[in-house]
């Protein structure tokens, strides 16, 4: 587990604005969700594919008799999809109501931080991707970026 917070002369703030994120790889590239949106982590599980479900989606598995999607977080946020290995994992995620499972390559640790670290995604980047990246770290010499959970799945809305 890493903890890393700048320098502060005054430590009374730093609880309040610490939190804890999930690192995880993506190929080579390190990511990130908040430790309090997350379920479990699994190993990978062949997912049953569904028919004319988004490319990024893999399908669905039994999650102690729920039905789980899968959705490759590689092909969502852009890159070539996750051929699944025995060091794949599945981090299951809950967005409000919705329950759901993230396909990544590795998790490979636990960060403590605090706000003052995570930066604005960067001007540069697309509108899509600032869509799925609430912002980027520089953690001991790692840039990781903190994935919008809530935005990986489309948000769907009732109909009255």
């Amino acid at each position: 587990m890493t903890t890393v917070s700048p320098p502060q002369n005054d430590n009374r703030n730093d609880a309040r604005s610490a939190r804890e994120l999930i690192a995880f790889c993506i190929g080579e590239q390190e990511f990130c969700v908040d430790i309090m949106s997350v379920r479990e982590i699994r190993g990978w599980t062949q997912a049953t594919p569904l028919p004319h479900a988004p490319s990024y989606v893999n399908g669905v598995i039994n999650l102690r008799g729920a039905v789980l999607p899968i959705v490759d977080l590689a092909a969502r946020l852009g890159f070539p999809r996750t051929v699944p290995t025995a060091r794949s994992v599945i981090i299951v995620v809950r967005v409000e109501q919705q329950l759901f499972g993230l396909l990544v390559d590795a998790v490979s640790d636990i960060l403590t931080i605090t706000d003052e670290l995570l930066q604005p995604t960067p001007d540069l980047a697309s509108d899509l991707a600032k869509t799925f990246v609430r912002g980027v770290m520089a953690i001991e010499g790692r840039m990781i970026s903190l994935i919008a959970t809530d935005n990986v799945l489309p948000q769907y809305q009732a109909v009255a």
